[in-house]
């Protein structure tokens, strides 16, 4: 089948967009902007034909370097978007972790006695959020990241997810500052840990663990036995917190980048 047997067609309202061979669909595409600024694409099963021309129409719409992830286990899709000029960024582990206290090694840890600990429910929005800035810029892929006030509160508060028991916030008592969080979100299978993390001049107090603690013995508490997370494999020091806490590896996933004016076929345009 020629290539140019293939029309692309901007679906509206959204960013969608969709491969027609004549009036057939063969393909379609996704894209969405995070708040980092990063543009991520997710393709539709589609015809081998229809990939590289719903891609040059997202990289011409967006002007941007182009983001996509693929899960380890899946050689197709990962030979694919080599092929369609994306270069491996990083990769992430997908990890398991027990919530019963005896299993973690979280009996007994409270937060320092110069720190208060509130639910995410009692917090100031906006400190919230510009903490939650803060974190994310020392986190491997999300650097650069600015919420939106309304996309953070639909996110944050979002009822299906939004656990005040697990979604905790660390304060400095004598300051009121907000130093510290750990999110915890319901899903519709296991929790899932989404960001644990303290600003840097309060790390190496044992505060990370401290708000784990709490959150996971909420979580036991509940009857919910184990939370699923994530790091990223070149980060050792988030590596090695999962696995003192007794997680173990479920799978992986590869995120890749297609630089802007990069063609098809891994060539500079």
């Amino acid at each position: 089948m020629p290539p140019d047997s293939v029309r692309v067609v901007r679906a509206s309202p959204g960013l969608v967009w969709r491969a027609y061979d004549a009036d057939h669909a063969v393909g379609s595409i996704r894209a969405f902007l995070r708040p980092d600024n990063r543009w991520f694409v997710g393709f539709e099963a589609g015809r081998d034909d229809s990939y590289a021309p719903l891609l040059a129409a997202v990289a011409a719409n967006t002007g941007a370097d182009l983001y996509a992830t693929a899960y380890d286990n899946e050689p197709v899709h990962l030979a694919r978007l080599a092929g369609l000029g994306f270069t491996e960024q990083r990769r992430v582990s997908s990890y398991l972790i027990p919530t019963d206290p005896a299993v973690t090694g979280l009996i007994g840890v409270t937060e320092p006695d110069d720190v208060v600990v509130i639910s995410a429910a009692d917090a100031y929005e906006d400190e919230l959020r510009l903490l939650d800035d803060t974190l994310r810029q020392d986190v491997p892929g999300t650097d650069g990241w600015r919420w939106d006030p309304g996309d953070f509160q639909e996110e944050a508060f979002d009822a299906a997810h939004f656990n005040p028991a697990t979604y905790l916030v660390a304060v400095d008592a004598d300051s009121g500052r907000y130093i510290g969080l750990v999110r915890v979100r319901n899903g519709p299978g296991r929790p899932r840990l989404g960001l644990i993390g303290v600003t840097r001049p309060y790390r190496r107090r044992g505060l990370a663990r401290a708000l784990l603690a709490r959150a996971f013995r909420a979580l036991h508490q509940q009857g919910r036995a184990e939370v699923t997370a994530e790091a990223d494999d070149a980060h050792p020091p988030s590596v090695a917190l999962l696995l003192a806490l007794g997680a173990r590896r479920l799978g992986g996933a590869v995120e890749f980048v297609r630089p802007r004016g990069i063609t098809a076929t891994g060539t500079q345009s």
